[in-house]
């Protein structure tokens, strides 16, 4: 018995295969990493991949998307992945690739917009689109007409931090960025929310 149990085994292993299960989310990071290489190994590149108040320069333009490849330090770039690759896979299957990456490039149009608007520095960083990712999960099972508490206490946690952090903290970190990421995963939350069907009351059989 034990060496049909192992021959069933070794045959079910063989069968595996790695599937590229999150096209968008994976390769979004797998684009960050490189960007990550290549300013570091080139740094005239790093102009490609930052937003800045800087209305006259090419690269301000295409910063406005690229931004969020872009990432100062390998502890930021493996953060801002670590939550990506737990939370954008669900959200993919759940909203469809072509969606997601819709939410993705709004996000960082907005943040890059926020950052020349609102701020006198640069901004880089996939940060927004992670706090647009934590925002969008905790609307997951929003209907029409109601506000999950988890939601509520998402916000609190995470963009009430953010609002603290950016009036009393002096860390060099765009807390603009993530919550202005932040704002649109809650809007596009929302907006799916209304347009889900409600949920079906049970019918009861009749006698």
């Amino acid at each position: 018995m034990a060496p049909l149990l192992t021959a069933r085994y070794l045959s079910g292993v063989a069968k595996l295969r790695i599937s590229y299960n999150a096209p968008v989310v994976l390769t979004f990071s797998i684009a960050a990493v490189v960007a990550f290489i290549v300013t570091q190994t080139v740094p005239a590149t790093q102009a490609w991949f930052v937003a800045y108040p800087r209305l006259g320069d090419v690269h301000s333009y295409v910063g406005l998307f690229t931004h969020t490849l872009g990432h100062a330090s390998w502890d930021h770039l493996l953060g801002n992945l670590t939550f990506i690759l737990l939370i954008g896979p669900i959200l993919e299957e759940r909203h469809g690739s072509i969606t997601l990456l819709f939410m993705m490039v709004m996000t960082a149009l907005m943040t890059g917009l926020a950052a020349i608007v609102l701020s006198n520095g640069f901004v880089m960083g996939a940060s927004g689109i992670v706090f647009m990712m934590i925002l969008l999960g905790s609307l997951a099972n929003a209907r029409g007409g109601e506000i999950p508490l988890t939601f509520l206490v998402v916000a609190i946690i995470y963009m009430g931090g953010e609002i603290v952090r950016a009036i009393h903290g002096h860390d060099n970190v765009s807390h603009m960025a993530h919550l202005v990421g932040g704002a649109v995963g809650a809007a596009f939350g929302f907006l799916g929310a209304r347009v889900k069907r409600p949920a079906a009351k049970p019918v009861m059989p009749k006698i």
